[in-house]
């Protein structure tokens, strides 16, 4: 594929209206096409700020979507589970052309096979997709755009200052690996096979930008899956890194493989649910889940340079006061 700019347009429809859903509106909306944003309630401030309209949907009644969503190309999820699993049905019963679900960070190949700790029905919904896409009478082709792991899970306040976080359940700040506001980090030293660990990572206004850029390619020329990433580095250079921006010294500790599996077990046993969900993002981090070598949604493609984690950290948190 190169770099072209498609003058159909096309009706796009955005599920949800949290701080993601927010990004992508205010990108779609600067162009031609007309957005449509899929809500349980009104919003009224999407409306006056992104010029798109909103509509009141009830995610459990699939004829009241399928009624909706007629005339639309292409849905954009940002929301998960049963409720996802209905649009999927309802975007296929109204012969919407491509469908993108909620998979942006990790990698499709590098998830787990089986006992996913945070399938939350994401399995079902990929193969429903690709089940719809072979379609004799209509297929719905689908893309996934995936982008590692979001800059913000690092951000002050956490994900949840951004209005998101609640799914994979790292709102708070210091939930993942490193908590930059009060100089912590606990982090993984390497894989199971003893190797050093990668991490992809994008800022979610970027990947934003890249979705409305692949957007104006066409969305008849769209892989199965989308691979952006603003930053590949280690958790060891991450935690250097946030050090370095904020001029201060860390404490650090680094777990063995074997102790993530020891300290999970224990947050199990214990029912902390948030430390073990926080523990299973480490593993899954040391596993290689949020890391892949092959982006290809990149900018001989398309014109967005993302920003390095480093400029990044520096527009969040700059020197220690």
């Amino acid at each position: 594929m190169t770099k072209r700019s498609t003058t159909v347009m096309m009706r796009i429809a955005i599920a949800g209206a949290g701080g993601f859903a927010a990004l992508l509106t205010q990108e779609l909306s600067q162009s031609a096409n007309p957005v449509i944003v899929l809500s349980t309630k009104a919003h009224p401030d999407f409306e006056t700020n992104y010029n798109c309209q909103v509509a009141v949907v009830d995610y459990h009644n699939i004829e009241n979507l399928q009624f909706i969503l007629q005339g639309v190309d292409l849905v954009l999820s940002t929301i998960s589970g049963a409720e996802q699993l209905n649009l999927i049905d309802a975007a296929r019963r109204a012969r919407v052309r491509c469908f993108v679900p909620s998979e942006f960070e990790g990698s499709l190949s590098h998830r787990p096979t089986s006992h996913d700790p945070f399938d939350n029905d994401s399995s079902t919904a990929l193969e429903q997709l690709r089940h719809w896409s072979s379609s004799r009478h209509f297929p719905m082709k689908s893309t996934v755009f995936s982008c590692g792991i979001f800059y913000e899970r690092f951000a002050p306040g956490g994900l949840q200052a951004y209005n998101m976080g609640i799914t994979c359940r790292l709102p708070h700040q210091g939930d993942y690996m490193i908590n930059v506001g009060l100089g912590t980090a606990e982090i993984p030293a390497t894989n199971v096979q003893g190797r050093q660990i990668q991490v992809v990572m994008t800022s979610a206004v970027d990947v934003a930008r890249f979705v409305a850029a692949a957007v104006d390619l066409g969305i008849d020329t769209w892989p199965h899956e989308f691979k952006m990433r603003g930053a590949r580095v280690t958790p060891q250079r991450i935690q250097q890194l946030c050090s370095e921006v904020r001029q201060v010294e860390f404490a650090v500790i680094t777990r063995p493989y074997p102790e993530l599996l020891s300290w999970l077990q224990y947050y199990e046993q214990n029912h902390d649910e948030a430390r073990w969900y926080s523990m299973q993002h480490m593993i899954q981090t040391a596993n290689g889940r949020f890391s892949f070598s092959d982006a290809n949604l990149l900018n001989d493609l398309v014109d967005v340079e993302p920003m390095g984690f480093r400029q990044w950290l520096y527009n969040n948190w700059g020197p220690a006061q």
